[in-house]
């Protein structure tokens, strides 16, 4: 079965009663663990939206609250640090990290950044979302990075995809609002899915333009226990 991620990122707008209903509805459809988001007010100075984006990061004040929502509910909870300082205080609470696309580029060109050095250095499981194969680059045999196909454009078409090299990679990052892309993902067999999701795709929560609702989210976890029932 494939393991999937509800991306719950900053669409809980910092209100914990919202994002414990959030995961509670991730478990009860059948998400295997749920992913956030970790920046400080540096990389956000700039965005309109700075201080709803501000109360959605996870930082030291609130990260056991988050740990401990994720428990009470059985599971899985890991995070995107944006910049290296947040590696260490979200290191004791997950067993793996994720690198946007944006932060993973270095890797494709054999390099690293402080960033990148702080979360390789844990020796935990990576998740690294990329558009370009990560085939011929010196880090695709380290066993710890999984690899996600991911199509940077928020949302992004089924046009702007391309899974002619999806086997390059352990999974699928989506950005797209068609169902049927993350369904083919599945179907060509990738491990990994990730998928943003939304409490209610009428008010005004940040990412809802690339977000499954509940609704959908089940539609497409029972249609991946379809697959899975085929393929065997």
């Amino acid at each position: 079965m494939v393991y999937i991620v509800s991306e719950i990122g900053v669409n809980w707008n910092g209100d914990l009663q919202l994002l414990e209903n959030m995961i509670k509805k991730s478990k009860e459809i059948g998400c295997n663990a749920i992913k956030f988001q970790a920046f400080n007010e540096q990389i956000v100075k700039d965005h309109p939206e700075k201080e709803t984006l501000l109360k959605c990061s996870i930082t030291k004040n609130n990260i056991e609250s988050i740990n401990r929502l994720a428990k009470n509910n059985d599971i899985e909870w890991f995070c995107s640090p944006m910049y290296p300082e947040a590696v260490d205080f979200i290191e004791p609470f997950v067993n793996y990290f994720k690198i946007r696309e944006v932060d993973g580029r270095s890797l494709l060109n054999n390099k690293t950044t402080p960033l990148l050095e702080k979360v390789l250095a844990t020796n935990k499981e990576i998740f690294v979302s990329t558009k370009d194969s990560p085939i011929k680059c010196d880090f695709y045999s380290n066993k710890k990075i999984k690899w996600l196909y991911c199509v940077p454009k928020y949302p992004c078409e089924l046009e702007d995809l391309d899974f002619k090299n999806i086997k390059d990679f352990d999974g699928y990052s989506n950005h797209c609002n068609n169902i049927m892309a993350s369904v083919t993902a599945m179907i060509l067999g990738t491990k990994i899915l990730e998928i943003h999701i939304t409490s209610d795709k009428n008010k005004e929560f940040f990412d809802n333009n690339v977000s499954f609702d509940y609704n959908e989210l089940r539609e497409f976890v029972e249609m991946c226990k379809i697959v899975d029932k085929i393929k065997r």
